[in-house]
């Protein structure tokens, strides 16, 4: 996934803003919605798209979409405290593996190996930092522990991890489809 230059990349930062946005707004999955895909977005961003304003553009969306979740979609704003802050770096460090990728990428399947490494990384790091400052400076535990913690992390981590599996599975298909597709149309083009 190499970042792409301007006139593909506003379509797929769109596409990207879109997704964000359609699935953030419920944080959580349900049979009626889809798992919240910030976390693959903001890791896709930084993979595909050029530059640091992709990332304050995606943050922003992310404080939006919760704010009108949270004021007229009758989300619950229990996440919403002094830790909220901490989404920056969090996210940020979704966004800067997601940069780490993306001059190691290569048209291979062993390319999918930096590419889940990153992608791992990137999401243990967002989730330290976001469920870390939560769980200290959100107020909402009394006397927080290190031991309780750690509990809370193994509990929680998969269900992110899940997440981003299948977005980023997905982001592997639609990439190796597109890139078959053009292949084919090069080839097409060279034959006439």
């Amino acid at each position: 996934m190499t970042q792409l230059p301007p006139p593909h990349a506003l379509p797929v930062g769109l596409v990207l803003a879109a997704l964000m946005a359609a699935t953030r707004s419920h944080h959580f999955a349900s049979a009626l919605h889809l798992p919240d895909a910030s976390w693959a977005v903001f890791f896709l961003a930084g993979a595909l798209l050029p530059g640091w304003l992709p990332l304050v553009g995606l943050l922003a969306l992310a404080a939006a979409v919760d704010y009108v979740a949270i004021t007229f979609g009758g989300v619950s704003a229990f996440c919403v405290s002094p830790a909220y802050a901490a989404l920056l770096p969090a996210c940020g460090a979704l966004y800067l593996a997601g940069r780490w990728y993306a001059p190691r990428h290569r048209p291979m399947l062993r390319s999918l190996l930096p590419f889940a490494g990153a992608a791992l990384v990137g999401t243990a790091g967002c989730d330290l930092v976001s469920s870390g400052a939560f769980y200290v400076f959100s107020g909402r535990f009394a006397e927080p522990t290190l031991a309780e913690f750690g509990a809370r992390l193994l509990r929680y981590l998969p269900y992110s991890l899940e997440g981003m599996a299948l977005y980023l599975g997905a982001a592997v298909i639609a990439y190796a489809a597109f890139a078959a597709l053009a292949q084919h149309q090069t080839t097409a083009a060279l034959r006439r």
